[in-house]
């Protein structure tokens, strides 16, 4: 049985990172994927995801910042694109939960440059917005676009590239701590030893951990975006057109044509629970006229049509707090959960949790992220 420094569990993006930054730094890896590499099951499929500093916890711009550094080496080493700046807007509409000076705190605690502009400034900037006087907005020059399928397939063959043995179609059974340490990782195509196991196995998280009696809450949802065709592309090109976000009762997020004549939008955090079993891979049309209601009036145009949705899935954290961290009990297993609003920072993530697994810690501030207090011991299981 071959003995590895490293076995990486779940190879969408944050395993796919962290397997990368593992072999980089000469660990000996092995990685396993249930589905195909690339597959559609997950969160980290399709093409565009928002890429920014901005964020309400000064923890979280002080991992995008990493983040941001992390992106450019990865191009540097893949000779690759794979982010493209466009500039976003945040828009905080009266009902937003959140006004956006709190917004704006993390953003001048860690030096992040940003505008505050009125409806009037974003209306001369961008006329294709339609949006009321009493809108407060955030407009942040460094936002972008990360090509999500091309990061992935990058991460994954640098991966290999630095040595690492990555097994789609193998399901991982159960992972079993050791007594003299490391843990033993059972497959229906063999079993494997290894010093460390990271997990980033978003939604089947708990299937691993419930031999370990331990139970993580997740929420799992369906989402979806769609991709609509406007009447006239051309104002929405990248270097005319802003990622961009509202929030309100309700947050909504979208996108400028990026690859083809189409903006891409959604709703985030729809509640459209379930769990990947039930999961039907059928947009729900009801959360799709929501969001066509919501765009005719916000980004007016009588003669767009949807072209098509695509669905992926959430898996909602406690707080959607992220989890960097080894377990508690069993610290040569380190769980990875980016609470569907990870794949921004994906390369410093994976990065961090590659650190923990070789290093036996990261400088990157993950002291928020660990293990959540509502984590549960099951001594019957």
């Amino acid at each position: 049985m071959d003995q590895f420094d490293v076995a990486v569990v779940g190879l969408g993006v944050l395993g796919s990172g962290a397997a990368y930054y593992a072999a980089k730094k000469g660990a000996k890896v092995i990685a396993f994927e249930q589905f195909e590499l690339g597959h559609v099951r997950g969160a980290s499929h399709d093409t565009s995801r928002i890429v920014r500093t901005s964020n309400f916890a000064p923890e979280y711009v002080a991992l995008a910042k990493s983040a941001y550094k992390d992106w450019a080496e990865l191009e540097r080493e893949s000779g690759y694109k794979i982010l493209t700046v466009t500039g976003g807007v945040v828009f905080f509409a009266p009902d937003s939960p959140t006004p956006a000076t709190d917004f704006t705190k993390s953003l001048d605690l860690h030096n992040v440059p940003y505008e505050l502009l009125d409806s009037q400034e974003v209306k001369r900037r961008w006329p294709q917005f339609d949006i009321p006087d009493n809108v407060s907005t955030v407009f942040t020059a460094d936002s972008g676009i990360a090509h999500a399928a091309k990061t992935v397939g990058t991460l994954q063959a640098l991966a290999r590239f630095h040595g690492a043995i990555l097994k789609d179609n193998t399901p991982v059974d159960r992972i079993t701590p050791q007594a003299s340490g490391g843990v033993l990782v059972e497959t229906p195509k063999g079993r494997f030893k290894a010093v460390k196991a990271i997990l980033a196995t978003d939604a089947w998280i708990n299937k691993l951990l419930a031999p370990l009696s331990i139970h993580i809450p997740v929420s799992i949802m369906q989402e979806q975006v769609t991709y609509y065709k406007p009447t006239d592309a051309a104002p929405f090109e990248t270097d005319r057109f802003p990622v961009w976000i509202w929030q309100g009762a309700n947050c909504y997020y979208g996108f400028p044509c990026y690859g083809e004549p189409t903006i891409k939008a959604g709703r985030d955090y729809s509640n459209n629970l379930m769990t990947p079993e039930q999961r039907t891979f059928v947009h729900s049309p009801q959360l799709l006229a929501q969001l066509t209601s919501f765009m005719n009036g916000f980004i007016p145009d009588k003669e767009r049509q949807a072209l098509r949705t695509v669905t992926c899935q959430y898996t909602i954290t406690p707080g959607r707090q992220f989890i960097i961290s080894p377990l508690e009990n069993y610290p040569d297993i380190i769980v990875g959960l980016g609470a569907a609003h990870a794949f921004k920072f994906a390369p410093a993530f994976g990065r961090a949790l590659a650190e923990l697994a070789v290093d036996g810690g990261t400088n990157e501030d993950i002291s928020k992220w660990g293990i959540p207090k509502a984590a549960t011991v099951n001594s019957k299981l």
